[in-house]
């Protein structure tokens, strides 16, 4: 929130993304993510500067880290050397190769530092289509225990809101980062609870005004959820059970 290791996370901006800087401190700089334009100060070591008007993984082949995680290696082995690093799930990355050895199990890639490096073709997707509600019920189950982290947008570890918007992202619907915006989205449809259909959106607070919790509807009355109740890990809960039923503010459907 501050150009400051001893200020408060506000979000992440996941790895080879590419960020507006919008003000520059010594050691900092205040960026936007794409997408949903959100705000926030980074140590600027931890980007890299590209040129007027260039992003990464924008043109060309690009893949898409569709496993929870992504090692990425300096040579196609598991075993040789240590990962280069490891990329979380919906990294995009540019395709520089497709190697005819190991039955076109590698493929080369370079890295937003411009390291070359190979992810294995069983961790990435080319091109996959927005998810319809059962699938993207089935993707959210895939986080099951993930530890719950404050300001998480990625399978590091997701905030509430955080992983709502990476399911609706998933969708192919961008919408804002935080629940409050979320739940007052133009886009979004009021809906009463006894209407709710798989894939609704539950948001939880004192009032409308002071909303400070969502999840993802599964149905049966059940919904997924990164929270830090009870256990602080992403979770399935019953919507008639408290504290949910009584802190229950809006009901909400996205529209794709």
């Amino acid at each position: 929130s501050s150009a400051s290791t001893d200020a408060d996370v506000v979000s992440q901006a996941r790895y080879g993304m590419t960020v507006t800087v919008t003000q520059q401190q010594e050691g900092w700089l205040r960026v936007k993510t794409p997408g949903d334009d959100y705000d926030g100060w980074m140590e600027a070591g931890g980007l890299r500067r590209l040129n007027e008007g260039e992003s990464y993984a924008a043109a060309g082949k690009v893949a898409t880290v569709e496993a929870m995680f992504a090692h990425i290696y300096r040579e196609a082995s598991v075993t040789k050397h240590r990962p280069l690093v490891t990329a979380p799930f919906e990294t995009r990355l540019e395709v520089l190769a497709e190697p005819e050895a190991d039955g076109r199990r590698w493929l080369q890639v370079r890295l937003p530092d411009d390291r070359m490096g190979y992810v294995q073709r069983g961790d990435i997707v080319f091109d996959r289509p927005p998810r319809d509600v059962p699938e993207l019920i089935e993707l959210s189950k895939r986080f099951l225990g993930l530890p719950y982290t404050w300001g998480g947008t990625s399978s590091f570890g997701y905030d509430c809101s955080g992983f709502a918007q990476m399911l609706v992202r998933n969708g192919g619907v961008s919408m804002p980062r935080d629940a409050k915006p979320q739940a007052l989205w133009n886009r979004m449809q009021v809906v009463e609870r006894a209407a709710l259909r798989p894939g609704d959106l539950l948001y939880f607070g004192p009032s409308l005004e002071k909303i400070n919790h969502t999840g993802f509807y599964i149905g049966n009355g059940q919904f997924i959820h990164s929270t830090t109740n009870t256990h602080p890990v992403v979770q399935i809960s019953v919507l008639d059970d408290q504290p949910w039923t009584k802190v229950l503010v809006a009901c909400r459907r996205w529209k794709q």
